[in-house]
């Protein structure tokens, strides 16, 4: 008898850890932006869906890109801005969604959608917002200038050691096109020289450095008074009760580079049904409606998360209107590539 009690008890023992084990907790790994992603979401889908969410950042699609590409594995989502994920596709680095798990399709701006001609049936990729960089100055720092309004302010040697641009190739010599009065996905040899030069001579001259995640430390510390980039980096840097006194971030009246990313499933992602249900989670407009009070984008990605909005955006959503998607350029790549090097090394 003793010895079955004791048979008895190691089978409820194993039969114990059996389902302790075969409920363990599943883990999402995600890849997003920095200043990108609200803590506040991510616990309340680890609730929901009994599992855990890691995430990594990165400050650049390059770095993104590059890292995924050079073998790294494990990451279930990534979120590209549009013309990576037209590469991403391209080159079979994503797998497609799982359609009917996708139930908040209909909250997403038709809109947006029309200006994603390389995925516009989010057969590979969804929208998770659309984001513009523009021109931040520190105001208690530049009280005493009467600085322009657009990319001529980079030429003000009035801010010569106290300015930066983001690292990164597509911006910089985008903002200089625009402010030429050229297309910002043009390929034309004269003008992308034209640019470059404009960049090497007037703007450089200025800078600190090409930076594309610290400048929101430095903003915040007084060191920078003039940076170009996204406005979430200085934001999220600067008191709160200090944003009217010190932040004015504007995007110039010719427009600039802006991206819709959006969220992808990597073609070797381990937790394939799960990333398909955060994907879905985001888009429950309560939810995303977190994002945008979080972090203060116009709402223009998900309209119905406007019902629950609390916070006023950074910007009105019509200045982001005003900018250009940054396309795929395919080869033509290599000449942006190519000047980059020249205004980045050239001394």
């Amino acid at each position: 008898m003793k010895n079955f009690t004791k048979i008895c008890s190691a089978f409820i023992i194993a039969a114990s850890l059996f389902t302790s084990c075969a409920k363990k907790e599943k883990t999402l790994y995600l890849y997003n932006w920095t200043y990108y992603t609200p803590e506040s979401l991510l616990t309340k889908f680890e609730q929901e869906f009994n599992c855990k969410v890691k995430l990594d950042s990165y400050s650049t699609c390059d770095e993104m890109y590059a890292k995924i590409k050079g073998g790294a594995k494990g990451y279930d989502i990534v979120i590209p801005s549009n013309d990576f994920v037209s590469i991403m596709i391209k080159q079979g680095m994503l797998r497609e969604l799982d359609q009917s798990k996708l139930t908040n399709r209909d909250k997403i701006n038709p809109v947006i959608l029309e200006k994603l001609d390389y995925d516009p049936d989010m057969k590979y990729a969804v929208p998770y917002a659309l984001s513009a960089t523009g021109i931040i100055v520190n105001k208690a720092k530049a009280k005493d200038i009467d600085y322009k309004r657009d990319y001529s302010i980079f030429a003000d040697k009035r801010f010569a050691g106290h300015a930066t641009m983001m690292d990164e190739m597509r911006e910089v010599i985008g903002c200089a096109l625009v402010h030429k009065g050229y297309d910002l996905n043009t390929i034309s040899s004269e003008e992308l020289d034209d640019a470059t030069d404009m960049i090497i001579n007037e703007w450089k001259p200025n800078l600190v450095k090409f930076d594309a995640e610290g400048f929101g430390k430095s903003f915040a510390s007084g060191d920078f008074w003039l940076c170009q980039g996204y406005p979430e980096i200085v934001y999220g840097e600067v008191d709160p009760e200090k944003w009217a006194e010190t932040i004015d971030f504007f995007i110039p009246p010719e427009g600039g580079p802006a991206t819709v990313d959006s969220m992808c499933i990597l073609k070797d992602a381990p937790n394939y049904e799960l990333a398909n249900e955060f994907i879905n989670f985001i888009h429950r407009p309560e939810n995303y409606a977190v994002f945008i009070d979080e972090f203060g984008y116009p709402c223009v990605t998900n309209l119905e998360a406007l019902k629950y909005v609390t916070r006023p955006a950074m910007y009105e959503a019509e200045q982001a209107y005003s900018c250009t998607l940054k396309q795929d350029l395919g080869e033509n790549l290599d000449k942006y590539t190519e000047l980059w090097q020249k205004i980045r090394f050239t001394e």
